[in-house]
């Protein structure tokens, strides 16, 4: 057993709808590596409670796995909008989404993220970020005003695998933007920031 196994034992389980989520999307999906999964799940989960948002923008819906989570948290009334670019997974998405107890809370967006936010006039408690690594300081950017004083700007996959630690190829714009985004944030007086290394890496950004 190494540490990761071990963490996760200790980790409470997923409901069901969640173990069917995950079940679906490796069986269903050509990257089911890309799913959140138990442990980060948990972590989106009661960091969502401990905040009870009113409203969460996530970018990048994948099957919804993360969404389902980070929807637990929300405060009475509350809402999510989740982005996704693929419209294959839209009906796959629905389908699960509308068999959960927040289904009501839940709102799809179809697009291009870049498009769609400037189109969102809400403040939002929270944003999650876990779509186009190319696009992460763009997402940053667009998003940032819309953000409450006080809210939160959570990204995913900001280890990138450890490809961080060295100079990215000249054709590596995933993690070229990675990085540049990482070095935006930690540079960014507007916000405090922490770096936890689980899983691919969570970068939590309050602003002041």
């Amino acid at each position: 057993m190494n540490i990761d196994q071990y963490t996760t034992l200790h980790t409470s389980p997923d409901e069901a709808l969640l173990n069917e989520l995950v079940r679906y999307t490796h069986l269903h999906t050509m990257s089911p590596r890309m799913l959140s999964g138990r442990l980060q799940g948990r972590l989106l989960t009661m960091f969502s409670a401990m905040l009870q948002p009113r409203r969460i923008l996530e970018i990048g819906t994948f099957t919804g796995y993360a969404t389902l989570c980070l929807a637990k948290g929300l405060a009475h009334g509350g809402e999510i909008h989740t982005i996704e670019r693929n419209d294959e997974l839209q009906d796959s998405i629905l389908s699960f989404f509308k068999r959960s107890p927040q289904a009501d809370s839940i709102k799809l967006h179809i697009g291009d993220a870049l498009d769609i936010i400037p189109e969102l006039h809400d403040t939002f408690d929270l944003v999650y970020i876990d779509g186009d690594k190319r696009e992460y300081t763009q997402y940053y950017h667009a998003v940032f005003d819309k953000v409450r004083h006080g809210g939160f700007i959570i990204a995913d996959n900001v280890l990138w695998d450890g490809k961080v630690l060295d100079k990215p190829a000249p054709n590596d714009a995933q993690t070229q933007n990675i990085i540049q985004f990482n070095n935006l944030v930690h540079d960014d007086p507007r916000v405090e920031n922490l770096l936890l290394p689980v899983r691919d890496g969570l970068l939590i950004a309050q602003k002041k």
